[in-house]
C-alpha cells in the first residue's frame, strides 16, 4: 500500500508533489502518459515559456482545448506562472468566445493548431493566440509544443510563484440569470475543495478516475481531476466521453471510480448489456450537477455493483458542498447527503438571515474557505448573493435531524399554481418512475386561471401516451401536481456539460 501524501498543498502546483513521484499521474488513452515527476517538469517548462512570452501574474489565459494531457499541462502551467486559467467550451461560437474573453479581460488564448472560432474572437479583444500541440512520439515522453504565428516559443524565464489567495481559475455560472456571472476562484478555494472531495471519498494513491466530464467545468476539473491528483492517484483523460470505449478504458486502466451527470449514467445503463459491462465494477460511482432519479440510482447500484454517491456542487463553491457518504454510511436516494467540509444551512428568510427548523424548507446557504469571495465586477449580484456572511445558492431544500440535505428545486423554478407551490423535481421523479420514460423535465407555463400550470417534456424509451403518463402521475401525486400538458421529444436541450436547465426546456416547449 502506498503511503499517503502529507503536507497540505497551498497552490495547485503543490498537488504535483506526492510521496511517490514515479507513480503515473495522467493518461490520455492511445496517446501517452506522465508520471508525477514528468508532469511537474512539463508544467514548470511550460510555465517558463509562458512567462518568457509575456504572461505576468494576474493575466488571464483562455484555454480552448479538449480534455487530455495538453489541457492539463497548459492549465497548470498558466497557474504555476501566476496567471489565471479561464477554460472555455470549444463548441462556443465566435460571438460567445468574444463575450467570455472580454468579461475576463483575457490577454492570451491557448488553443489547438488550425482554424477555430476562438481565434477570430481573440482578434476582436486583442488577445494573443498561443497554439498548443502535443508531441507524443517525438520524445521519450509526451511533450507540449507552444507556438505563436507558427514559431515555437523558446525564450524562457523564471515564473513568479502564485500565493494561496491569488486567483487561479475563472469560470462563469450557467444558472438562472440571462447574463452569465463571472466567478473568480482562488488557489485556496480550489485546494480546500479538492481536499474536501478527497476526504469524502477516501481517495488514495491507489485510485484511478476515468474523466468523462469536460475539464472546462468544475465537475470534471475539480470534482474528478484535481481531487484525484491531490491524493497521488491517476486520472484517465480521453478527449471526450465515448460510451462504446468506456468499459474497455475502465478495464485497461483499473479505474476505481468515475463522476458524471445523470445523462451519462443513463447512457451507460442503456448500453450496459450490449457493451458487456461487468456486474461488479467500481469502488464507487459519483453523480453530480443534476438531480439523480431514485429509479436510476437503484438501477446503477444493481447493474454495476457499486455504491452510488450523489453529490451537490456549484461553481461558486469551487464545486462540491455535500455528498452521500461511502458505505457503511447511509445513502438515501433523492437526497444529496451530508455537508462535506463546508457549512450548509437552510434560511427561511435571507433578508433577516433567519434559519429554518429541521425538516422545514428554505433557501440553501453555505459558507467556508472554498466559497468564492464575490462575483467579478458585479456589485449588485454580490449584494444579492450574500446574507450575513452566508452565500445564497438559490436552491430550495431542507435538512433532516441527521443532517442529510434534500433539494426541492431552484427557488425561481418552483411552480405556483393558484397559490400551491409545486417542486418540479417531485413531478420529474413521478414521471421517471414510469417504465416508458427515459428523461423528464417539468416546468411552469403561464395559465389564465391559476397564474401558472404544470407542464413537462419527456423522452420515451418505449411506447406511451400522455393519458397513460398522467394517470401514472395521478397515482403518486396530488391532482394539482399532475402535468396539465406533456410534450414528447426525441431529445431535450442541454448545456455543454450535459446539464438540462429548466428555463431552456420551458422556452422550447411551454404552451399557453
Amino acid at each position: 500500500m502506498k503511503d499517503d501524501i502529507t503536507p497540505m498543498p497551498t497552490t495547485l502546483s503543490h498537488i504535483l508533489r506526492p510521496a511517490h513521484p514515479a507513480d503515473t499521474a495522467a493518461v490520455e488513452p492511445g496517446i501517452g502518459a506522465w508520471t508525477y515527476a514528468q508532469l511537474s517538469d512539463e508544467v514548470d517548462r511550460l510555465a517558463g515559456l509562458l512567462a518568457g512570452t509575456g504572461l505576468t501574474p494576474g493575466d488571464v489565459a483562455s484555454i480552448v482545448l479538449p480534455n487530455g494531457l495538453a489541457f492539463l499541462a497548459t492549465f497548470m502551467a498558466v497557474t504555476r506562472a501566476g496567471g489565471v486559467a479561464a477554460p472555455l467550451n470549444p463548441a462556443y461560437t465566435s460571438q460567445e468566445f468574444q463575450f467570455y474573453m472580454e468579461d475576463t479581460d483575457a490577454r492570451f488564448v491557448i488553443t489547438a493548431e488550425g482554424e477555430h472560432p476562438c481565434r477570430a474572437a481573440a482578434g476582436q479583444v486583442g488577445a494573443r493566440v498561443i497554439a498548443a500541440r502535443l508531441d507524443a512520439d517525438a520524445y521519450d515522453q509526451p511533450r507540449v509544443a507552444l507556438t505563436e504565428d507558427g514559431d515555437e516559443l523558446r525564450a524562457t524565464r523564471e515564473p513568479n510563484a502564485p500565493s494561496h489567495d491569488d486567483i487561479a481559475l475563472f469560470l462563469h455560472t450557467s444558472g438562472t440569470t440571462s447574463r452569465p456571472k463571472g466567478v473568480p476562484l482562488r488557489h485556496v478555494n480550489l485546494i480546500q475543495s479538492t481536499a474536501n472531495i478527497a476526504a469524502t471519498y477516501e481517495l488514495t494513491a491507489e485510485d484511478s478516475s476515468l474523466i468523462v466530464m469536460p475539464m472546462f467545468h468544475v465537475h470534471g476539473l475539480i470534482g474528478a481531476v484535481f481531487s484525484t491528483l491531490y491524493t497521488g492517484g491517476t486520472v484517465i483523460m480521453p478527449d471526450r466521453f465515448s460510451a462504446s470505449a468506456f468499459w474497455q478504458q475502465q478495464r485497461d486502466h483499473a479505474v476505481t471510480w468515475y463522476s458524471a451527470v445523470p445523462t451519462i449514467h443513463q447512457i451507460l445503463l442503456t448500453r450496459a448489456d450490449d457493451d458487456g459491462a461487468p456486474n461488479e465494477s467500481f469502488r464507487f460511482i459519483r453523480s453530480c450537477s443534476a438531480a439523480l432519479a431514485p429509479t436510476v440510482f437503484a438501477d446503477l447500484e444493481s447493474r454495476f455493483g457499486a455504491p452510488v454517491l450523489e453529490a451537490y456542487g456549484m461553481t461558486e463553491a469551487a464545486h462540491q458542498m455535500s455528498s452521500s457518504p461511502l458505505p457503511p454510511g447511509d445513502r438515501f436516494p433523492g437526497t444529496v447527503g451530508l455537508p462535506t467540509g463546508v457549512e450548509v444551512a437552510i434560511m427561511d428568510d435571507p433578508e433577516t438571515a433567519s434559519f429554518a427548523s429541521t425538516d422545514q424548507p428554505g433557501e440553501v446557504v453555505i459558507r467556508g474557505e472554498q466559497v468564492m469571495w464575490g462575483y467579478h465586477n458585479n456589485e449588485e449580484a454580490n449584494q444579492d448573493a450574500f446574507a450575513d456572511g452566508w452565500f445564497r445558492t438559490g436552491d430550495q431544500g431542507f435538512m433532516d435531524a441527521s443532517g442529510y440535505l434534500t433539494l426541492t428545486g431552484r427557488l425561481k423554478e418552483l411552480i405556483n399554481r393558484g397559490g400551491e407551490k409545486i417542486s418540479p423535481l417531485e413531478v420529474d421523479a413521478a414521471l421517471l418512475s414510469h417504465p416508458a420514460v427515459a428523461e423528464a423535465v417539468t416546468f411552469a407555463a403561464a395559465d389564465e386561471k391559476y397564474g401558472e400550470c404544470v407542464q413537462a417534456a419527456v423522452v420515451l424509451c418505449t411506447d406511451a401516451d400522455a393519458e397513460a403518463l398522467r394517470a401514472h402521475c395521478n397515482s403518486v401525486l396530488a391532482d394539482f401536481k399532475v402535468p396539465d400538458t406533456i410534450h414528447f421529444a426525441d431529445e431535450l436541450p442541454r448545456t455543454a456539460t450535459g446539464k438540462i436547465q429548466r428555463r431552456h426546456v420551458a422556452a422550447a416547449f411551454a404552451t399557453d
